[in-house]
């Protein structure tokens, strides 16, 4: 692919970069300069620190090693390396403040985009089809869903605003849905801004297996917690029973009884205590608490091919499409993402991004944890640097896939792969479960 050949790229590009610094702005604007440097929790940075962070990649990839300027400031670089400092140690460093952080990303971004008009947009595997600007697009997005998460952690009166979702939407659905046997194309080798660890794309092959036609439900979740499903090691992989009982974990993160006993169970959603929703996607569970689910329902989590091959095959053609709808790029019709709404859509919602089989809300609302372990790709290629996916790929590590509402479009796509500790519960995380035929 050219510019020549694509006159929309740069244009692509730009309008990626800007709506991710007007979501940055829209998450930093509205708190004190108190709330941006405080730590809201260990699990996460200050969230002046993700805003100095942002500008700071942006400057290291497009001004420094696309266009080969010396750095603006290289005496902040080491306090911005992720790699270097631990999220629980950031508060300690001598960060920008607020207002200095504000200036500077503002600096490289106007910076960036006077290289983006007269950069040709090919030529070396950084610049063809604007890849570098895809994924440093894609990599502001994906701190704007983690400092929506230091939101979701903050005390204190409510900040952000959205309104309820509205989705189109269809029940009874079937319970779940019958996904053939055979082989199918995974991953991608065409998606131009795709990432290292969704490459190449490479057959699979698997048995028929039921899927959950939407993600498990508030309401049969709470009917695992009053069965005694925190109380009953049966159900849990042993690292699991050992976490909720160190931690007197009994309920996903964020839940609490109202009153004494067996009260209705309510939820802390972005400053507002509300009831729990019964056909809302369950949100901020670990994957320990996923699995054990499964097993007390009598059914398992699908691996990450399964669950890919739910979400993109249409068995009707044979193709792997890049969503479950097909090709086209997402719209408020399809799915829940990026930040329309601070809340998962009701379970059946969105019909029209359905898969072929049937399958819903694949895409957007919650993340949904797999059975699979974060690992390569056959033929996986590190690029352009390891730390991205190559240093997490192995045991301690499981998939997540397809985004949440905190997910933006530019970062979710189809073969887009996620991973974490299996014990992370902060993050906008569900899923479904999955049966052998």
């Amino acid at each position: 692919m050219t510019t020549e050949s694509h006159p929309g790229l740069r244009e692509r590009a730009a309008a990626a970069l800007i709506a991710a610094r007007a979501r940055t702005a829209a998450l930093t604007d509205p708190v004190t300069d108190q709330d941006l440097t405080a730590q809201h929790s260990p699990l996460m940075s200050p969230l002046v620190w993700d805003l100095a962070h942002i500008g700071n990649q942006e400057e290291l990839w497009l001004l420094g090693r696309v266009a080969g300027r010396e750095s603006l400031h290289p005496e902040i670089n080491p306090l911005y390396d992720a790699f270097e400092h631990p999220r629980s140690e950031r508060p300690k460093l001598p960060l920008l403040g607020p207002a200095e952080a504000r200036r500077y990303a503002a600096e490289v971004r106007g910076r960036v985009f006077d290289l983006l008009e007269r950069t040709p947009l090919e030529g070396s595997a950084l610049l063809d089809d604007g890849f570098a600007f895809g994924m440093i697009a894609q990599h502001e997005q994906q701190h704007d869903e983690t400092m929506l998460i230091t939101h979701q952690l903050r005390r204190g009166e409510p900040v952000l605003t959205a309104p309820e979702p509205e989705a189109p939407y269809e029940a009874p659905l079937v319970a779940e849905v019958l996904v053939p046997g055979g082989p199918f194309t995974m991953g991608t080798s065409t998606e131009p801004w795709s990432l290292d660890n969704e490459r190449p794309a490479h057959p699979r092959d698997t048995a028929p297996f039921w899927i959950d036609t939407v993600p498990v439900t508030n309401a049969p979740y709470e009917a695992f917690i009053a069965d005694g499903g925190y109380r009953e090691s049966r159900w849990w992989a042993a690292a699991g029973w050992r976490q909720i009982r160190e931690h007197g974990i009994e309920a996903p993160l964020f839940w609490h009884r109202e009153g004494p006993g067996d009260g209705q169970w309510l939820r802390r959603r972005f400053g507002v205590t509300e009831p729990v929703p019964g056909d809302e996607p369950v949100l901020h569970v670990s994957w320990y608490e996923a699995d054990a689910y499964a097993r007390w329902a009598g059914r398992r989590l699908p691996t990450e091919t399964e669950w890919e091959k739910a979400a993109r095959h249409d068995p009707a053609t044979g193709r792997s499409t890049r969503y479950p709808w097909g090709d086209a790029d997402p719209t408020p019709a399809h799915a829940n993402l990026g930040q329309r709404h601070l809340r998962p859509a009701r379970a059946g919602s969105y019909p029209a991004g359905a898969s072929p089989l049937g399958v819903r809300q694949l895409i957007g609302d919650v993340w949904e944890w797999t059975a699979s372990d974060f690992l390569p790709y056959p033929g996986f290629r590190a690029f352009p640097y390891r730390e991205y996916s190559e240093v997490f790929f192995g045991p301690e590590h499981k998939v997540l896939r397809g985004g949440s509402f905190a997910v933006d479009p530019v970062a979710c796509r189809g073969t887009f792969r996620n991973w974490d500790l299996p014990v992370r519960r902060q993050i906008f995380s569900g899923f479904r479960t999955a049966r052998d035929v």
